[in-house]
């Protein structure tokens, strides 16, 4: 409690006390200005995740490169930079907007890959004779319009009559081949489970919104008995796939992980437990073969990032969560890869608690530039071999790192502890050896975003379905996944491949040699052409 005086009392101090007294109080008001200015920017920033927009873009003026020279930061295209805000200048105040040209050839781009039904539209000789008289008239080219025709689902019953034959002199009984029930007893499909899986694993919709629209259909299926035709397909037919995809998953040199919280209503524990669904994806840099597995975990402990990841060696690329940095410790094989799209979060978050107007004046904001310009001399990195990359990035990028981290130690000072600003200083201080990782390796990315990418699909059917009811639900959403994020990485339809998956598999349950799996993974080139996505040009 602050000690109130009187003119008198005031008056009767020594110089020295009052000077004292003077710089306690000043010290005390620059603690509240700044506990008051932490509060403004954490009230600025709860405003902008409730109501303003989630994206993480940095627009600036001018694109600024960077680099150390003698302990100070220097400018590539300062020049460059100042001859542009001189013509700028000189250009008049008002600028007519013009609308934006249509792009030429979007429409026949849009168009190619799918199938033409052609419908014609014509007349009889004897109408064109009626209008123009008999023999007196040429035809002409064709006027074309085209127009997308849609189908909706369509739903029958398959009855299978399988012929039943006997030996008369042997009473031997043979049946005609056919296919074999995907579950005894189960009025299920492959074709009809495809389209569950799809819908709720794919397009995020929760089953009894499917069970509405099957009963809308003229279909009667309970949810109850899609969550079993699910759970029992996942668990018989598409885990030996999961199997074969993690035995494979460990011949990378780069993976990608990350975690999300997830509820899961039984599974021992009081209610509003969370439980973690994790993902881990080859790495960014490889173009095909991509992989991508999920797996369901009712903690966060780095127990099981160790059990995932016993037989990997090589790089992994996080967001620095801790359990993976413990794990780095105790292995030689294995080294852990930070993310630059997570060191840039805080300043985004700092620059957009700020007013408008000075923003760009904020120190939050010269950070967000620099990260942006590494960004962008990696950019133009991307199409190289991994040798060259590496080499490359030594020369063009390493400097814009090294200058970066001398900058952030320069002006971690010079901020408020515990602001957003401050947050951003220690997070890239306390992650620069992981951050530093990829300068020596031309296939580690630069950031986790492909896996926050794989794990967003989950995330969005979690908003609808909110929770996962059983642990066996959680397991099975986890392989359904990881073949819907697998399919779509790899230019499959999920749909196809889901049917596909489920008519070949169960013909192969009996074979102690899996290689037939060989030819089911998503880049075989022994896959239906309808399970792939059509090239542009390529009409099917």
């Amino acid at each position: 409690m602050a000690l109130k005086y009187t003119e008198e009392q005031l008056n009767s101090l020594d110089r020295e006390t009052l000077i004292r007294l003077f710089l306690s109080q000043q010290e005390q008001l620059e603690n509240i200005d700044h506990t008051l200015q932490l509060v403004l920017e954490q009230m600025a920033d709860l405003k902008r995740h409730r109501f303003g927009r989630s994206s993480e873009k940095h627009e600036t003026e001018d694109q600024i490169s960077f680099m150390e020279v003698d302990g100070k930061i220097v400018f590539f295209n300062e020049a460059e930079t100042v001859a542009a805000e001189e013509n700028t200048q000189e250009e008049p105040e008002s600028v007519s907007r013009r609308k934006p040209k249509k792009k030429q050839g979007k429409r026949e781009e849009d168009l190619e890959g799918l199938p033409v039904v052609v419908v014609e539209h014509s007349l009889t000789d004897e109408e064109l004779a009626d209008k123009f008289g008999k023999d007196s008239w040429k035809q002409l080219p064709d006027e074309v319009y085209r127009r997308y025709s849609f189908t909706p689902a369509k739903v029958e019953v398959e009855e299978h009559h399988v012929k039943v034959y006997a030996g008369k002199k042997t009473q031997e009984v043979i049946k005609a081949p056919h296919p074999q029930a995907l579950l005894r007893g189960s009025l299920v499909s492959p074709s009809l489970e495809a389209a569950v899986m799809n819908a709720k694993y794919v397009n995020a919709v929760p089953l009894y919104r499917q069970e509405q629209e099957f009963g809308r259909c003229g279909l009667h299926i309970s949810r109850q008995n899609m969550a079993n035709w699910t759970i029992q397909c996942a668990d018989r037919y598409l885990a030996v796939l999961y199997d074969c995809l993690h035995e494979k998953l460990y011949g990378y040199h780069v993976l990608q992980a990350d975690e999300t919280p997830v509820l899961v209503n039984k599974d021992g524990r009081p209610a509003g437990a969370k439980s973690y669904m994790w993902v881990y994806r080859t790495g960014r840099m490889y173009t095909e073969r991509q992989i991508v597995l999920y797996e369901y975990q009712k903690t966060r402990n780095a127990s099981h990032p160790r059990e995932f990841l016993k037989d990997f060696n090589g790089v992994c690329v996080t967001d620095g969560y801790q359990v993976y940095h413990t794990i780095e410790c105790e292995r030689e094989d294995l080294r852990i890869a930070g993310c630059w799209s997570h060191a840039r979060r805080r300043f985004d978050e700092a620059v957009k608690a700020l007013p408008k107007q000075k923003q760009k004046d904020s120190r939050a904001y010269l950070a967000l530039t620099m990260i942006q310009a590494i960004y962008r001399e990696e950019k133009q990195l991307k199409d190289l071999p991994a040798g060259e990359r590496k080499n490359r990035r030594q020369l063009s990028v390493k400097p814009l790192v090294e200058a970066y981290f001398v900058w952030v130690r320069e002006n971690l000072p010079k901020v408020p502890q515990k602001s957003r600003t401050w947050e951003g200083f220690q997070y890239s201080l306390n992650q620069e050896k992981y951050l530093k990782v990829f300068l020596d390796d031309g296939e580690v990315p630069m950031d986790n975003n492909a896996a926050e990418q794989s794990i967003r699909g989950f995330c969005i059917g979690k908003k609808n379905w909110v929770m996962i009811d059983t642990i066996a639900g959680a397991k099975s959403s986890a392989i359904i996944y990881s073949i819907a994020e697998t399919a779509k990485a790899n230019n499959l339809k999920p749909y196809d491949y889901f049917e596909y998956l489920l008519t070949e598999i169960p013909k192969h349950l009996d074979d102690t040699d899996r290689s037939f799996l060989d030819d089911l993974l998503p880049w075989s080139p022994g896959l239906p052409a309808n399970c792939r996505k059509p090239d542009k040009g390529e009409v099917k």
